[in-house]
């Protein structure tokens, strides 16, 4: 992509946007928490380092049950107004921005930005496990979308600015602006490939947004990291990497279990024979009972409810001060964790895995940290970077985003001494979790996506030019643009045209349409003598003359997904010569493809 003027502007605007509506997001959140949970089982989750609240301190005594029922009523909300509104938001929301980019031409409705943080908030606040980067990145997705759309971009430059969006979001909520724009490109892929064309614009975005986000929290805390100042941990020994592969290994195993517990899950409430809307109520339901044997099979210890929500809390502890929470809580959080979120996002309910993903991360890392602290400490000397790592290492290998991942954990935690074995473990999950993902619509490389189509064969087209392939002879019917539309249906009933240019008493082109652009009047027949050929065209269309090459024909072909271009006289501007139609390039290509691979063969 050519970075110009316009795309800095186009970047800033939706940064702004997007750092607004985060700001919406993170308050909504914070106000459900007080009036729900807060209000009603006098319970209010521990918040990171980096977090303040923002809405006080209840007076509630401490009801656990009552978080069970705050839950599904929460679970039944969100429920409700997702499946009523915009279905396409429910769940974690990474899944909807990816598929928007490859398959939708990065169109999301303007109204999911809306509903999903309503539904999210909601969600999040009652006490749903998941976390903030799944609804802020298809808020912020849906916004950029919107944008494109409002300003008539193409189908291409659409999908970039989804992307920023997405970006944007993530990097504000998280106070990471470099991860969000790096993750805008990576975790399109599951393979290791990067959508290149996005990171400028996304990290314009993600800058913005950081800064329009920031402006809300307390002076002191506004560039501190979300677990706050106090983490610095140090790589000493290359020993010590012995210890971080068996912590990987172990990522490995528990992010397989993550992936197939999680699309488990999210198969068997799809086959509920109820409604959708009511699903997410009994998630959270689940959810909630599975918080409440954690909290008395650890006789009441409030960490233990770190299963539910997005469990900052308990994870800023163990970041800090490992042994406080023990190998068993931990260990527990890590396993239970797995499935309350599953439970919570499979049924429907709107979160995203990556708040979870630090968690069981971190806490099994610090586990493993713990462990080798008691049978090795000469060379592990500080269990707490376990978890720093582990937070990394298992969200980069199920959600195959390796290089986002080191970077967003670093933000996250300002703790840049353990990048060497961070570098080991993100590596090996990566590789390792090849077949298990947790975002099911990536597409292994962008060959495979169908918003590349068309981009990695135009090098094999150099050379050659439109008036060297298109069918001069070929007959084309034209039509007045003065010509009624019932004329016009009777004219498609007698032939095979698929493309119809409209041209003026000059019989120079003016606009051009589809047999598919009529079919919606065929069933109002009353304008069949009113409407006319300038009512039906598209008066801007795209073109191409005889010197241009095949390489700017298939662009052109590819951002409009178009079957034919007009071919316009370079010479009388609006004179028709012809149409290329796409077929007759690809042939091209496939010749030349064949010329080539026999100049090979022969050489």
């Amino acid at each position: 992509m050519r970075v110009s003027g316009r795309w800095f502007v186009f970047s800033i605007l939706v940064g702004i946007a997007v750092g607004i509506g985060a700001i919406v997001f993170y308050l909504l959140g914070q106000m459900v928490v007080r009036y729900s949970l807060g209000e009603f089982a006098g319970y209010m989750p521990p918040v990171a380092g980096g977090e303040r609240a923002f809405f006080g301190e209840p007076d509630t005594p401490f009801r656990p049950w009552m978080i069970v029922l705050v839950m599904t009523v929460g679970g039944l909300v969100s429920g409700v107004i997702v499946y009523w509104l915009a279905p396409e938001a429910d769940g974690a929301g990474g899944n909807t921005v990816i598929d928007a980019f490859h398959n939708r031409r990065g169109v999301i409705r303007p109204r999911v930005p809306v509903i999903k943080t309503i539904a999210s908030a909601i969600t999040l606040g009652t006490g749903g496990s998941g976390g903030q980067e799944g609804p802020i990145a298809l808020v912020g997705a849906g916004m950029g979308s919107w944008l494109g759309t409002t300003l008539g971009l193409s189908h291409r430059d659409r999908r970039i600015l989804l992307a920023a969006g997405m970006g944007a979001g993530v990097g504000a909520i998280f106070r990471a602006p470099l991860a969000g724009a790096i993750f805008a490109g990576e975790i399109l892929y599951s393979d290791a490939d990067l959508e290149a064309d996005v990171i400028v614009p996304a990290a314009t975005s993600s800058i913005v947004a950081y800064s329009v986000f920031t402006q809300i929290l307390p002076q002191g805390t506004r560039f501190t990291p979300l677990f706050g100042r106090e983490l610095h941990h140090t790589f000493s020994s290359p020993i010590e990497l012995f210890p971080y592969a068996f912590l990987a290994v172990l990522l490995i195993l528990a992010g397989i279990l993550y992936v197939v517990t999680f699309e488990r899950f999210g198969v068997w409430f799809r086959q509920l024979p109820i409604i959708p809307h009511l699903r997410p109520a009994i998630g959270a339901a689940l959810a909630g009972l599975l918080g409440m044997a954690m909290l008395y099979s650890f006789g009441g210890d409030v960490r233990a409810l770190a299963v539910l929500g997005t469990g900052y809390g308990t994870l800023q502890q163990t970041l800090m001060e490992s042994a406080a929470v023990g190998v068993p809580l931990l260990l527990s959080i890590a396993l239970v964790k797995i499935v309350t979120t599953s439970l919570t996002i499979g049924s429907g309910g709107s979160g995203g895995v990556f708040g979870p993903s630090m968690i069981i991360g971190g806490c099994l890392g610090a586990a493993v940290g713990l462990a080798f602290h008691e049978i090795w400490p000469s060379v592990v000397a500080e269990p707490e970077s376990f978890a720093v790592v582990g937070m990394a290492g298992f969200f980069a290998g199920v959600a195959r985003a390796p290089i986002s991942t080191i970077i967003m954990v670093r933000a996250l935690t300002g703790d840049f001494g353990l990048l060497v074995p961070t570098m080991l473990v993100t590596s090996l999950t990566f590789v390792a979790c090849s077949r298990w993902k947790l975002y099911r619509r990536q597409v292994p490389t962008r060959m495979d996506s169908r918003a590349h189509r068309g981009d990695f064969i135009v090098d094999v087209l150099e050379g050659l030019k439109v008036r060297d392939v298109y069918e001069q002879g070929r007959k084309i019917i034209l039509i007045p643009e003065g010509m009624t539309l019932d004329a016009i249906i009777h004219c498609l009933a007698e032939n095979n045209q698929h493309y119809f240019p409209v041209v003026d008493a000059q019989e120079r082109m003016v606009g051009i349409f589809t047999d598919d652009d009529v079919r919606s009047y065929l069933f109002d027949d009353s304008i069949w003598s009113l409407a006319v050929a300038s009512d039906v065209m598209k008066s801007k269309f795209v073109s191409v003359s005889p010197d241009d090459d095949l390489n700017t024909a298939l662009k052109r072909f590819t951002s409009m997904n178009l079957d034919e271009l007009p071919v316009i006289s370079p010479d009388e501007p609006g004179r028709l010569m012809g149409m290329l139609r796409r077929k007759e390039t690809i042939t091209a290509y496939n010749q030349k493809l064949m010329e080539h691979k026999q100049a090979a063969a022969e050489g």
